[in-house]
């Protein structure tokens, strides 16, 4: 088998590639290994940004979106026993984040890939990286019964932080840096009615707490915990207990329902700066990680792909190698950005258990401060909403 680019991993990256390669008249191969039903049934967190969800207006996968996403205008902060609306809308000049489950944009951009032509492979094994120093590109795998090989011009490693494409990269070769947080999230998806009509990030001297949604009919709740935690230590009454603790406000009520889904989620920052070896180009999770508290992690994944293929556009249409080299850098202003703005949140919100009181009240003194300068809502709002996508 033969094509242009070989994208291992489909997953909103993978995806999203292959949807502008597509556009620009580029010929593409995505390698999966799980199956289709499995990837689209992996219920994740989706909060978009302005410009992704233009993008996928623009590539023509927006249709479910825009009858089924949830268009928020701004957030709410809880701490100290207050409420804050963080008008995000008015700080920006009316942009939005829409609420739209990963799992959501996986089915509508896989289901539209198809629709065009376009070939994915499901539940390959054993996926290998070959020749990637060399004028074109080896991928082996292995099928239903014998091994298979694509050969390929370049590689997009879109396969997430325990992929084979990173690790492809010698190890001498790549340049990490990470941040393991002393803390977790203990998720839930429970069946209930919306309890109000936007995000709640709240800090209370419990640990944090994220009020978030699916559908009018299914709610998305975290809660601060120890990142070892058995979650079989969870029951669902404690879950409900610990819930209406960390959002309680006086006139307003948590709205509780059956608990289908928990698990306890680890976090960390991670940056792979070597985002580029000979024909291989990471993207996504394969290069960089953020902690969920900033909405950043399938926003940034998208500005990668944006930015990989119109360097590939430039190559098959000019025969230049300059946007490919450019590539890393292109990438890591933006990555960086959402890196610190992910940091951010995370360590105002959060109750480090290494942290000493002096250090807590600082946090409580950025909350306050936030929430009371327009100068400084206008920074968080324009970080939560999207910067601006630099060519």
């Amino acid at each position: 088998m033969q094509t242009q680019v070989g994208i291992i991993g489909a997953g909103p990256a993978g995806l999203f590639l292959a949807h502008l390669l597509y556009r620009a008249g580029i010929d593409s191969v995505i390698l999966e290994n799980r199956s289709r039903k499995e990837i689209e049934g992996t219920i994740r967190a989706g909060v978009l940004e302005q410009w992704v969800v233009d993008l996928m207006i623009e590539l023509g996968q927006g249709e479910r979106l825009k009858r089924e996403g949830d268009f928020h205008n701004g957030v709410t902060f809880q701490f100290s026993g207050q409420r804050h609306h963080i008008a995000m809308d008015e700080m920006t000049g009316g942009k939005h984040v829409t609420v739209y489950a990963q799992h959501e944009v996986v089915k509508d951009l896989v289901a539209g890939h198809l629709a065009h032509g376009g070939r994915i492979i499901f539940g390959v094994t054993d996926v290998a990286l070959h020749q990637i120093e060399s004028e074109h590109a080896l991928i082996t795998w292995r099928g239903d019964s014998a091994e298979e090989e694509l050969r390929c011009d370049f590689i997009a490693g879109c396969d997430g932080f325990h992929g084979p494409s990173r690790q492809a990269i010698p190890t001498a070769c790549r340049r990490e840096f990470q941040k393991i947080y002393p803390f977790g999230w203990l998720g839930i998806l429970c069946e209930a009615p919306q309890s109000w009509h936007e995000l709640i990030y709240s800090r209370h001297e419990r640990g944090f707490a994220l009020l978030s949604t699916r559908t009018p009919e299914i709610q998305r709740l975290y809660l601060q915990c120890e990142p070892s935690d058995d979650i079989a230590n969870w029951s669902d009454r404690r879950i409900w207990d610990e819930m209406q603790a960390r959002f309680g406000f006086p006139g307003w009520t948590l709205v509780e329902g059956p608990i289908f889904q928990k698990s306890i989620l680890a976090m960390r920052s991670f940056v792979c700066e070597t985002m580029r070896h000979g024909r291989l180009f990471l993207a996504g999770d394969a290069a960089h990680i953020v902690p969920p508290t900033g909405a950043k992690g399938l926003n940034l994944a998208v500005a990668d792909v944006l930015v990989l293929s119109c360097a590939l556009a430039a190559f098959y249409r000019c025969g230049t190698h300059d946007a490919l080299e450019r590539y890393p850098a292109n990438c890591l202003r933006r990555i960086w950005r959402g890196e610190r703005f992910s940091w951010y949140m995370t360590t105002m919100l959060h109750l480090d258990p290494h942290e000493n009181e002096f250090e807590q009240r600082i946090h409580l003194a950025e909350l306050d401060y936030v929430v009371h300068s327009r100068a400084a809502l206008t920074a968080l709002a324009e970080n939560y909403v999207g910067l601006p996508f630099e060519e």
